[in-house]
């Protein structure tokens, strides 16, 4: 039946500030920049796999009311949309270290789990995003 998932969707209150974090900061690399009249389509990804993208989704018509996209820009703003990334890496306190050079602010330091070593940070939105190095 399914062969992928190729889209995955997180809400941002600004695109322009989404790419300036995503791929400014994080390293990600823009997969489509589309105005499509009616919504902004902004994807990105981790570099050199475009066949998995993440669509940085502003809240409003025409996949809501004005009303219901004003209180998802709330809850997106509280961090209580469940918006939630987890992306891998082959070193995470290097990694780690990278972005605070970048200025990304991180709410969990690297911690060494069961399944390997992750970190936490949430992007300017409030969106949850933990890079994890799995274990060998």
């Amino acid at each position: 039946m399914f062969t992928a998932i190729t889209h995955s969707q997180i809400y941002v209150l600004d695109q322009d500030e989404a790419l300036d974090f995503y791929v400014g900061k994080l390293g990600l690399e823009v997969g489509a920049d589309v105005d499509l009249g009616f919504m902004r389509w902004l994807t990105v990804s981790v570099p050199g796999h475009p066949e998995r993208q993440i669509l940085l989704e502003k809240p409003g018509p025409p996949a809501m009311s004005e009303d219901t996209a004003r209180q998802v820009r709330e809850l997106v703003t509280k961090g209580a949309m469940g918006g939630s990334l987890i992306l891998s890496t082959d070193d995470c306190r290097k990694t780690y270290e990278t972005l605070l050079s970048r200025g990304v602010e991180f709410t969990e330091e690297p911690t060494d789990r069961p399944y390997g070593i992750d970190c936490g940070l949430r992007d300017p939105f409030g969106n949850s995003i933990r890079l994890t190095q799995p274990k060998d």
